[in-house]
């Protein structure tokens, strides 16, 4: 393997990761009750049922 001769300087290292910065993530909202979720995830509702696609895919436990 191959030897870096001279340190890389933060200013290089900085614009080699520039692109990498973090982004915010889509957000979309349900149509059977309107909460805020992630798509393509399941996400547990306020009913403690889990919900994918609108559809409840597991039971409400009280």
């Amino acid at each position: 393997m191959p030897c870096p001769k001279k340190k890389t300087s933060r200013s290089k290292t900085g614009m080699r990761n520039a692109h990498s910065s973090l982004t915010k993530k889509p957000m979309r909202t349900c149509p059977t009750n309107g909460e805020i979720h992630e798509p393509h995830k399941a996400y547990k509702a306020s009913d403690g049922a889990y919900y994918y696609k609108g559809k409840q895919i597991t039971h409400p436990k009280f």
